[in-house]
């Protein structure tokens, strides 16, 4: 019977054990969504400047990308944007790629300018740790940032 007792002890303590664990798990980023004028523009932008892989999204109404960013989650493209709006640069998007020295050659193929934080443009930046980071715009004007970060 204390066998028993013990048993069921240990089973009630352990599963409050795993509920309050569970409850203390930080979130995980699942989907970062981009509201854009054009789908199909902004989708060939991603999918030719950054290689991404379209992945399949349930609505099915030609209003919507979405491509993997691997472990990181997923970047959702919705149509429906107003034109003209204006976007701090403060607020972007990252992405880090093995060498920036290929990446702006790419950039320079498809004839999109990038600058430094400060703005100059052509120019990058190069940040305390030794990290370097550029700067451009998408085809709304949400800003980028590109860096070789490992």
């Amino acid at each position: 019977m204390r066998k028993i007792f013990l048993l069921a002890v240990i089973l009630i303590f352990s599963l409050f054990f795993k509920k309050s664990m569970a409850q203390n798990t930080p979130a995980v980023l699942n989907h970062i969504a981009v509201y854009v004028i054009d789908l199909n523009k902004s989708t060939t932008f991603y999918e030719s400047v950054f290689n991404l892989k379209i992945i399949p999204e349930p609505f099915k109404d030609g209003k919507h990308t979405w491509f993997s960013l691997g472990s990181a989650g997923a970047l959702h493209l919705i149509q429906g944007a107003k034109s003209n709006l204006v976007f701090d640069r403060n607020d972007h998007l990252c992405f880090s790629v093995p060498s920036i020295d290929d990446f702006i050659k790419k950039l320079q193929v498809k004839a999109i300018s990038f600058e430094d934080w400060g703005g100059k443009v052509g120019a990058i930046n190069h940040r305390v740790d030794g990290v370097k980071q550029i700067y451009f715009k998408d085809p709304d004007g949400h800003w980028l940032e590109v860096n070789d970060a490992k």
